[in-house]
């Protein structure tokens, strides 16, 4: 007679764990790293993991998992945990309650409704208005999105932190940035995102306007992303020294954040905003409004600007960027803001992990 081992005897009596990966498919951006990374079977192991893709493809097999996959496989599964990662948990699987737990990414369905796209406004805030209405536990990216979720939350919900660890997705390198002169005439600056509203890159576009009446004739705003909603891509289009570049490889990403002088985002608002943290890895200086969640992400690393006053924000960054070894400063500054992030990220996925092996072992948490 052979018995299992004790940790497979343990992980055989774990509830399952079901992921939403029905927004999965599609090109991968912000939202399908972090159900990648943060989520996968070897992300939560030793839990018994399980991705739920969309069983059709487009916007069909998205609503076809969402409203019938995931509820059905938690009814056939009476202790199973579903985690969202991505779109917020649907209208009828919100009734699972607490075997329910969504990653709250930003409160933008709620709080920037003129932002949104058709399919945002109609599909996805009803859903997500419930799901914070009803539910009990929320996972968030940030600390800024903390706060904000526990103006809309139950409450009595338990709010916990999950930053995603920054990796060096582009494979970039610091090295000779700290021996970089000043930046000349033809100043680059590069933002990363889709390209729609909520982005708020005319205000970049407005900035690169500013630098070139400040002596930069000739600096540049390369934007790469795919364009979204909104006409935002032909408004740009016919704007000097802004060059749009659409979705780009990995290596042409990180080709175009080597040779760049800076890296910035000028938007409304982001539950997170990765890219910043990832473009860090090339010793860029990051510009940023002076916004909370910018704050929490950059520490003291960061070019902090009001991005509705495009005069004054080009006159701080050339007086950040033009002040003796800026950019040794900055490289050094970036490194260091890297590791205090990524040892509060380690730290949030140990408490994650062991927080959701209590819950799939029956216990209360």
């Amino acid at each position: 007679m052979t018995h299992a081992s004790p940790p497979a005897a343990r992980a055989a009596a774990l509830a399952p764990v079901f992921v939403d990966a029905t927004h999965l498919g599609r090109a991968v951006t912000g939202i399908e790293r972090i159900t990648l990374e943060l989520f996968s079977e070897t992300a939560l192991a030793p839990l018994p993991v399980r991705l739920i893709r969309p069983p059709l493809p487009g916007m069909a097999g998205l609503v076809a998992g969402q409203y019938v996959t995931l509820p059905a496989t938690l009814a056939r599964h009476g202790r199973a945990i579903a985690l969202c990662p991505g779109f917020p948990p649907s209208l009828i699987l919100s009734r699972f309650g607490e075997r329910v737990i969504p990653y709250i990414h930003d409160l933008f369905l709620l709080t920037r409704r003129a932002d949104l796209s058709v399919k945002a406004r109609l599909y996805m805030a009803p859903a997500f208005a419930r799901a914070l209405r009803t539910l009990p536990r929320f996972f968030v990216n940030s600390r800024t999105t903390a706060r904000e979720l526990a103006r809309f939350a139950r409450p009595d919900a338990r709010i916990h932190l999950y930053r995603p660890k920054v990796r060096n997705v582009f494979g970039l390198s610091d090295e000779g940035r700290a021996m970089r002169p000043a930046p000349g005439k033809a100043l680059q600056l590069v933002a990363l995102g889709t390209v729609e509203p909520r982005k708020n890159l005319v205000a970049a576009a407005n900035i690169v306007f500013a630098l070139r009446q400040r002596g930069y004739p000739e600096a540049t705003l390369h934007i790469i992303g795919r364009s979204g909603w909104g006409g935002v891509e032909k408004i740009l289009q016919g704007r000097s020294g802004v060059i749009l570049h659409g979705y780009q490889p990995k290596e042409v990403i990180a080709r175009m954040l080597h040779e760049a002088d800076a890296f910035i985002t000028t938007s409304h608002d982001e539950g997170l905003g990765l890219p910043l943290l990832e473009a860090q890895y090339a010793g860029l200086p990051v510009i940023a409004p002076f916004a909370a969640v910018f704050r929490e992400v950059l520490g003291g690393s960061g070019i902090f600007i009001d991005a509705a006053d495009p005069s004054l924000a080009a006159q701080k960054i050339i007086a950040a960027l033009t002040q003796d070894d800026a950019q040794a400063a900055f490289a050094a500054a970036a490194r260091t803001n890297i590791g205090r992030w990524n040892h509060a990220a380690d730290a949030d996925h140990a408490a994650i992990l062991a927080l959701l092996m209590q819950l799939a072992s029956g216990r209360e948490a």
